[in-house]
């Protein structure tokens, strides 16, 4: 059979998110649409390729066997594609939510570089952003990365966000000019709707277990305007924030530092090593050259981090 590039990228985004509905969300498709998709490359494979249930979809032993083939596929006819476009076209950038610092990060360089064009695309942070990376659909990811990558994704620190704490007029705390760790154990974090096992929800996992800090990650989450009113009326609750994030202004609630250590959250720059996008070595540099490296006297990060040796330095050169 002749397979269908369409039908071969939804297989691979479906592989990648694991729920039709986000891998839909992802190629700017309908959910029906995806379906149709899978289900022709299926019948022309003769073999069903994912497992479904109410959880997700999980690949089935015909799926993991094709899902390396298929990449390899979407990779090829990308390059091909890229070989006469990748000049013409913005630079895709994945970033988890436009008010976090990656977002930020991303404008300043663009106001460095006024003649590159960028796309901002949020995700579901790096469960997408892999996938993504490799099979083309963006160029950029921005992410703490935790688990194995694919041997095709290169990355390199890009910041190490200083937390914040978002706090109501009534807490007790609320007129302190920093706060320690050691002085929350006492109150709650508020994470409503947190999803488990995700990058930032296993970072916030090691912050309480070293501190001893009490979570709720119980929802439902209505978003931030809503839980800053929630955190206004409480004298026993806070939220974590970075120091970049933009929070909405609320006239009870203050935004304080921690100190004593600087907890840091560790965001990372992601590519694939065979992208030839012209403005990738540029962003590359830029973000490299503004990066400060963790400093143990005063910041503290995760065990993963530590162990991995690459925070307390840039990466020197990038191999093209």
């Amino acid at each position: 059979m002749e397979l269908d590039l369409g039908a071969v990228r939804a297989f691979v985004a479906v592989a990648d998110c694991q729920h039709f509905s986000e891998a839909a969300d992802q190629l700017g498709l309908t959910q029906q649409a995806i379906s149709k998709r899978i289900a022709k490359l299926e019948a022309g494979l003769g073999t069903t390729l994912f497992q479904r249930s109410r959880h997700g979809s999980d690949l089935t032993e015909d799926g993991t066997t094709f899902l390396p083939h298929a990449r390899a596929l979407i990779a090829l006819a990308d390059q091909a594609t890229e070989s006469v476009l990748g000049c013409a076209r913005p630079l895709r950038v994945d970033v988890l939510e436009t008010r976090l610092a990656a977002t930020e990060l991303i404008r300043a360089f663009h106001h460095a570089h006024a003649g590159v064009e960028v796309d901002i695309i949020t995700s579901s942070g790096l469960r997408s952003g892999r996938g993504a990376l490799v099979n083309g659909t963006i160029d950029v990811a921005f992410a703490r990365v935790v688990g194995a990558l694919d041997p095709s994704i290169e990355y390199i620190p890009a910041y190490l966000e200083p937390l914040h704490v978002l706090i109501g007029r009534k807490h007790p705390l609320a007129t302190s000019r920093q706060i320690r760790l050691r002085d929350l154990t006492d109150s709650v974090a508020r994470m409503p709707g947190n999803e488990p096992g995700s990058e930032w929800a296993l970072f916030y996992d090691d912050l309480a277990e070293d501190f001893r800090l009490t979570i709720d990650t119980s929802g439902p989450d209505f978003g931030l305007d809503h839980l800053l009113d929630d955190i206004a009326d409480s004298a026993d609750s806070f939220i974590f924030t970075g120091e970049r994030l933009r929070a909405p202004w609320h006239p009870e609630v203050v935004q304080i530092p921690i100190v004593e250590p600087i907890a840091c959250y560790p965001h990372s720059m992601l590519w694939q090593r065979r992208n030839r996008h012209p403005a990738l070595p540029r962003l590359i540099d830029y973000v490299a050259a503004d990066f400060r490296p963790f400093d143990p006297e005063i910041h503290w990060l995760p065990p993963a981090e530590l162990c991995s040796g690459r925070w307390g330095s840039t990466r020197e050169s990038v191999t093209r």
